[in-house]
């Protein structure tokens, strides 16, 4: 049987996630180390560091290079940080597992708490969800846009170019980087999917996909997908501050969101409780949600 080919963005987050999955099926069909082939495609969210991702094309500018490579037949599947990937995907694409779920909150740098900023700091951060949880929290904060990987975010905080940041403490752990202060979740909600690595693979390739159930967690996938389906319904896109977390809980999801507006000033925040596997739940969450939105929030999302 010839080997896999997994295609993965070339960071080094990407590439230890996509390490980890490796191993996970290696592991789980018996195959020797190195069976499967990790090739690294450069995405157009890594070239282009210098804008926000809503000006350039979105969350698509980290997965249409692994589409492409996909849909061609280059490799076999494709590994991404679930938060990263649109919530409307080409039917030809199947997300076929995802692993168990890591540290979902978010970590300060620079800072021992949000509390702690100083008057007036420059917090560093592209992320629509974060740059409103914080200006709801601390109104007097200055929040400038940063791209770039791990390792360039943390290096503009040492370095002053910004007081601070908040990176997802996930990411930190897998590459081994023991930094800031994680912010629990009942003052800072993740964004939807996060923490989470998924695999893709072609929908008509039965055989990948049979290879990749065996590293599937089942309770992670029913809640990203509840996650995932809420963000669809919302119609959000990378510009608009929404965060959701759904856990398994005596049987049920339950599901705690928030929608924003940029500014942080108008928030609407509601829970569910529903079984595995009901989209609707979670779709209707949504729709209640923006219903009750003001402008400055509806406005943010493309089923306003």
């Amino acid at each position: 049987m010839q080997g896999l080919k997994l295609g993965t963005r070339g960071s080094a987050l990407a590439l230890a996630q996509a390490r980890k999955v490796a191993a996970a099926i290696e592991t789980s069909q018996r195959w020797p180390e190195g069976f499967v082939q990790i090739v690294e495609i450069t995405t157009t969210g890594d070239k282009v560091q210098d804008r926000p991702l809503a000006e350039i094309g979105g969350k698509a500018l980290w997965t249409k290079e692994l589409d492409r490579a996909l849909l061609a037949g280059d490799v076999d599947f494709c590994v991404h940080s679930m938060k990263d990937v649109e919530s409307i995907r080409p039917k030809d694409i199947h997300i076929a597992a995802v692993r168990p779920r890591g540290d979902a909150r978010d970590r300060i740098i620079g800072a021992d708490s949000i509390e702690a900023l100083k008057q007036g700091a420059v917090v560093g951060t592209s992320s629509a969800r974060r740059a409103a949880q914080l200006l709801r929290l601390r109104p007097d904060l200055k929040i400038v846009p940063i791209r770039g990987n791990v390792g360039t975010r943390l290096k503009k905080v040492e370095a002053g170019e910004v007081d601070a940041t908040l990176l997802a403490a996930a990411g930190l752990k897998r590459l081994d980087i023991d930094v800031g202060v994680a912010i629990p979740i009942e003052i800072v909600l993740p964004a939807p999917a996060q923490a989470v690595i998924g695999v893709e693979c072609r929908t008509d390739d039965t055989r990948t996909q049979s290879v990749l159930s065996t590293i599937n967690n089942a309770i992670t996938y029913d809640c990203v997908m509840a996650e995932r389906e809420f963000t669809r319904a919302l119609g959000a896109t990378c510009s608009s501050p929404v965060a959701a977390l759904c856990l398994f809980e005596d049987g049920d999801l339950r599901m705690r969101a928030q929608i924003f507006a940029a500014d942080g000033r108008d928030m609407v925040e509601q829970g569910a409780v529903f079984e595995c596997g009901d989209e609707r739940a979670p779709a209707q969450l949504a729709r209640d949600m923006l219903a009750q939105a003001p402008q400055s929030i509806r406005s943010l999302f493309e089923n306003e």
